[in-house]
């Protein structure tokens, strides 16, 4: 069983980097960035100019993932601008576990960028956690739906002025949610977004060694992956009846060797077969071609998902395209249904 995450080959990253647009005088907030493709996000728009949000759980971990980004934003600028660029990069403690860290947080985000000409111009919800035991956080939803979705819709509702105001001096803002190719399966539950942490299927159903994604830990993992792109649908629906210049995205990053694979399998969620299957996984910066699209990209379109589809229609790994709209994700009940199952959770309304 691996401890750490391969170093893998890049086969499409460099050209796309290359290719992304300046994001000077933009700011990125995004979650979830100590390691793995939110690290690699966070570092790319750090190099592009912008300012960057590394809201992270307070840890060594996150201190060193800072400090990285600040030195990528430092060493793609002159001698004398570096010291500038490293300030705009900063840490802000967020615990997606907790309702009330997310917040604070927010309300941090709104003291630091709430000024008339501010505004965050991205807001990259991209933490996730995968196929962990069946518990429930101190608000007692499940921790993979409170971490991969809910947190990430109470944070979003709470800094929404904040997107609305860049949005206005900018012409374009994005919320950029991160899914997965896990999210296929069951349509989208109600028990999974409620107040049902520690009672949703419990732990027996654990990935056995012969059969891949098996069991309630992953039906869990499913329900927030696929809730990421239903949330992403609904939104923009809001958002374009609205009238908002703010564009709500969501990417997929195939098969990408991250952290996320080695929690899943030390914590026995995922097969030794598929831990040697990893081997063929994408690097992370390959798997960070969605979001990264999403975030910086100025052809994506409002509503879009984007991630990797080889031409057998498999999705492990290859350039971030277009995807179709998803059916199982797209019927107005399960959009409605998350929509009003979030604010309960939340216990927050998200009107826009």
């Amino acid at each position: 069983m691996p401890s750490k995450q391969k170093e893998g080959v890049s086969k499409f990253y460099n050209e796309m980097f290359e290719a992304l647009p300046s994001m000077a005088g933009k700011v990125v907030a995004i979650t979830g960035c100590t390691t793995g493709l939110g690290l690699v996000t966070a570092t790319a728009c750090a190099q592009k100019g912008a300012g960057v949000v590394m809201l992270n759980r307070p840890s060594s971990r996150a201190d060193n993932a800072l400090a990285t980004v600040q030195e990528a934003a430092a060493q793609s600028v002159s001698p004398d601008e570096m010291e500038a660029a490293r300030e705009r990069i900063s840490f802000l403690a967020c615990d997606l576990s907790s309702f009330a860290s997310v917040r604070q947080a927010a309300a941090s985000l709104r003291a630091m960028y709430g000024g008339p000409g501010m505004g965050i111009d991205v807001l990259c919800n991209n933490a996730g956690v995968m196929a962990l035991d069946d518990m429930a956080t101190e608000d007692g939803c499940d921790v993979q739906m409170q971490t991969n979705h809910l947190s990430h819709f109470l944070l979003t509702c709470e800094i929404m002025p904040l997107l609305e105001e860049a949005a206005k001096l900018r012409g374009d803002a994005r919320i950029v949610n991160h899914s997965s190719m896990r999210r296929k399966g069951q349509k989208l539950q109600a028990e999974y977004l409620g107040k049902n942490g520690g009672s949703l299927g419990g732990n027996k159903g654990k990935c056995c060694q012969r059969v891949p994604f098996n069991g309630p830990n992953w039906q869990r993992y499913q329900q927030s992956k696929l809730a990421n792109v239903v949330f992403t649908y609904a939104l923009q629906d809001r958002l374009a009846k609205s009238g908002s210049k703010v564009k709500a995205l969501v990417a997929h990053p195939g098969m990408a060797d991250t952290n996320l694979q080695v929690t899943a399998q030390e914590s026995g969620g995922m097969s030794s077969f598929l831990g040697k299957a990893w081997i063929i996984s994408q690097s992370a910066h390959d798997g960070a071609m969605g979001i990264l699209r999403c975030c910086c990209c100025p052809d994506v379109v409002q509503g879009g998902f984007y991630g990797p589809v080889s031409p057998l229609g498999f999705e492990m790994y290859g350039r971030a395209v277009e995807m179709p709209i998803e059916k199982l994700a797209s019927d107005e009940d399960s959009k409605n249904m998350l929509w009003s199952e979030s604010e309960k959770s939340v216990g927050t309304v998200f009107t826009l």
